[in-house]
C-alpha cells in the first residue's frame, strides 16, 4: 500500500514537470515564413524588415514601401511576429495602438491569405510581405528568408 501510494505520488509529480515543461512551449513551428516584396526591391536585412513593420521606415532604395500583413490570429503571422519581429501579437498590437493614438502612423493592411498577400505583392509597387514556403511561386521576389 505505501509503495503503491509513493509510486502515485511519483507519477504526479512526473505528470506536473511535463505539464509545466511543455505548457509555455512555442507552437509547432512553420515550416518556414518567408518576406516577399514587389519586383522592385531589393534584399532586405532583419533590421530592414524590423524598422519597416514597426513604420520606422517608410522607404526602401528610393522606392515606398507598402507593407502587409495577415490577420491576427493567423499561425503565420505569429510565427513571422516571433522570428523577424522578436515579438508576440499581444506586444505588436499595444505598439500600433500607441503609435497610431500619437499621431506615428498606422499599422500595415491586414489581408485574409497567403494568397491574397502574394497577389496583393506582385500587383502592387514597393508592396512587402510574408508568407509560409508552402505559398511560395516561380518569380516571387524573395526578400529575406530565415
Amino acid at each position: 500500500m505505501v509503495q503503491r501510494i509513493a509510486q502515485n505520488r511519483w507519477r504526479l509529480a512526473c505528470s506536473l514537470l511535463a505539464a509545466s515543461t511543455f505548457a509555455g512551449a512555442a507552437p509547432l513551428a512553420l515550416a518556414g515564413v518567408v518576406v516577399i516584396g514587389n519586383g522592385n526591391l531589393p534584399r532586405l536585412d532583419d533590421a530592414q524588415v524590423q524598422k519597416i513593420y514597426s513604420g520606422k521606415v517608410v522607404e526602401v532604395a528610393g522606392v515606398t514601401v507598402a507593407a502587409v500583413n495577415l490577420r491576427s490570429g493567423n499561425t503565420v503571422r505569429a510565427h513571422f511576429l516571433q522570428t523577424y519581429l522578436n515579438q508576440d501579437e499581444e506586444k505588436y498590437t499595444a505598439y500600433w495602438t500607441v503609435r497610431r493614438y500619437i499621431g506615428k502612423g498606422t499599422p500595415p493592411r491586414e489581408l485574409a491569405s497567403g494568397a491574397e498577400v502574394v497577389s496583393f505583392v506582385q500587383s502592387t509597387p514597393g508592396a512587402i510581405g510574408y508568407v509560409e514556403d508552402a505559398d511560395l511561386k516561380p518569380g516571387l521576389n524573395i526578400l529575406l528568408r530565415k
